[in-house]
Parts: C-alpha cells; sequence; structure tokens
C-alpha cells in the first residue's frame, strides 16, 4: 500500500468516528492493518483536506492527550459531550469508540 492508498484508508476509518466519542492514532493504524503506523496516522491527519470536514478533533493518543498544534481541539470535543479529566486528558473510559 502506498501513502496515498494509506491516507485514503484512514481518511475513511475517521469519518466513522461517532459524535461523542474519540479514538487514538494506534487503533486507527491497527484497524487500517498497519498497527506500527500510529506516527503516519498522525501525518496522514495533518494533511488531510480541509474540503473532506473529517472529524480529525476525535483523534488523540493512547493516553487521551490532545494534538499539540491543534488549538480547538479540546473546544470541539467539548461542544460534542466529550468530558476530561483533571489532568486535561479525554476520559477514555467513557469516550473512546472501539470499532
Amino acid at each position: 500500500m502506498d501513502r496515498i492508498q494509506f491516507y485514503e484508508v484512514i481518511y475513511s476509518i475517521v469519518k466513522e468516528i461517532p459524535v461523542g466519542y474519540v479514538t487514538t492514532y494506534g487503533q486507527i493504524a491497527y484497524l487500517a492493518g498497519q498497527p506500527q503506523y500510529a506516527r503516519m496516522v498522525g501525518r496522514a491527519l495533518f494533511h488531510a483536506p480541509k474540503e473532506r470536514h473529517l472529524p480529525c478533533h476525535r483523534v488523540v493518543n493512547h493516553a487521551g492527550r490532545l494534538a499539540p498544534n491543534f488549538p480547538d481541539q479540546r473546544a470541539l470535543l467539548t461542544e460534542e459531550g466529550v468530558a476530561f479529566r483533571d489532568n486535561g486528558c479525554v476520559d477514555m473510559k467513557k469516550h473512546q469508540w472501539n470499532e
């Protein structure tokens, strides 16, 4: 699978994440059949075309930590009803999407 095909698979998975839930870069890589490519998932999302309107804000790291260069991520998740723990991470027990 080349990079463009990989990105397309990632985008198709991300668009399925329901409102009020999050998933991790690693989980998306696993669902794409490339479990060792979590960082490539992040790169794919960074380069996601805006016109696709993908819910990239619903992707966090394995601990529920938000993306460092995505200042609106918390507000978007809060609008969807996602709860955060005192440490600023998403409450993964309540909101992790397990496809």
